[in-house]
This record gives structure tokens, C-alpha cells and sequence, in this order.
């Protein structure tokens, strides 16, 4: 089994992975994408313009699947959620090198489902708690990436299976049973 917990920020996704881990005793691996915005001199909440944030994201996904290399797992980001963050930043005049995000996106997408054999969808539901170093608590650009996430499990590109647990599903142990079902 390896599974991949995506959605927007602070959703209960590392949460989610770690009482999955602690129910099944498979491996919990945490995807720790600010490690490489630190590696690159960046902060992970500055602004970038989009040939540096494609470059990030492509290190993203690089570093995560080597993590990945291992049977039986849960981990607290996917490709989805790679491709959902590099998706958003994305404004009306942004300058995109289309032909390099669908590069980006189709490998994201390949990725997924050489590795996962299941994805589950947590969206923004839980209360909101400042907490210092996390993301910025900023609903509507939650929401933002709640959608974009939730189109991506709806690509056709992606073949692996998917649970979205709904928003009034809150107490962590229905969403443990519901996202091993």
C-alpha cells in the first residue's frame, strides 16, 4: 500500500498521514518541500516569478521520489499537490513557457501513478490555528487550491484511485477509516 494525503495547507494532511502510519505500521514519510526552497535561498511564502517556481517544484518532485522508493508508506504530499501549488500561481498575466508546465505536469501526473496506489483528499475543514513557521491562514487561497487539487484527481491523465473525505468529516478517526477504505 502506498498511499499519498494531498490538499491545500493546513487541512490535517501531516496529521492524517501519522495516524494512518500508526494504525497500518506502514512507514510515514513527510515531504518536506521548504528544505528545498532553503537549499535554493528562498523562503517558501516570497513571491516568485514562474521559471523559478517551475524550477523549485521540478527539484520538489525529484527529492520526493527518491523518498518514495519504498514499499508500503503513507506520505503527507503527492504530485497533485506539486502540481496544484505550481498551478496557482499562475495569474492572467503571467508569462508561462507552456510547452515546459505541461512537461512539468505530465511528469507529475507519470509519477503519480507509477508510485501511488491511492490518494486521499482531505479539504479545508478543520479549525484554523495560527501556528508559527506554518503557512499563512488565508481561506480563500485555501479554497484556490482545494479546487485546482480536486480537478487534478479528475484529470484523465491520473489512473490511481481517489478519496476526497468530505468537509464535515473533521474527527481524525473517520477520516482514518474513510481514507483506508
Amino acid at each position: 500500500m502506498k498511499l499519498g494525503i494531498c490538499g491545500s495547507h493546513r487541512t490535517g494532511k501531516t496529521t492524517l498521514a501519522q495516524a494512518i502510519a500508526d494504525k497500518t505500521g506502514i512507514n510515514l514519510l513527510k515531504t518536506d518541500t521548504n528544505a528545498i526552497f532553503v537549499q535554493q535561498g528562498l523562503h517558501p511564502s516570497q513571491p516568485l516569478d514562474f521559471p523559478t517556481r517551475l524550477k523549485i517544484q521540478k527539484l520538489i518532485i525529484q527529492a520526493a521520489v527518491k523518498i518514495w522508493q519504498t514499499d508500503n508508506f503513507v506520505t503527507d504530499r503527492t504530485p497533485i499537490d506539486f502540481m496544484a501549488y505550481t498551478l496557482a500561481d499562475i495569474q492572467g498575466n503571467t508569462e508561462v513557457d507552456f510547452i515546459e508546465l505541461e512537461a512539468y505536469l505530465t511528469e507529475c501526473f507519470m509519477v503519480t501513478n507509477q508510485i501511488f496506489s491511492k490518494l486521499i483528499v482531505i479539504q479545508p475543514a478543520i479549525p484554523l490555528v495560527y501556528e508559527s513557521g506554518k503557512a499563512a491562514l488565508n481561506k480563500s487561497y485555501m479554497e484556490h487550491l482545494n479546487i485546482i487539487v480536486q480537478g487534478l484527481c479528475y484529470d484523465e491523465r491520473l489512473q490511481c484511485p481517489v478519496t476526497v473525505i468530505q468537509r464535515n468529516i473533521i474527527a481524525l478517526k473517520e477520516r482514518v477509516s474513510l481514507g483506508l477504505m
